[in-house]
């Protein structure tokens, strides 16, 4: 069993806000992308 210290030296894997920068900024681009491609006139 890892004692308590040893669990939070443990490094590596995928972190919640690498994650979601990742997802920001491919959202973003598919919007900016369907902008281009699919432009819609202001109403």
């Amino acid at each position: 069993m890892l004692k308590d210290n040893e669990l939070k030296n443990i490094e590596g894997g995928f972190s919640l806000g690498v994650g979601l920068l990742i997802g920001g900024l491919v959202t973003f681009f598919i919007g900016v992308i369907d902008g281009y491609v699919r432009p819609l006139a202001c109403r």
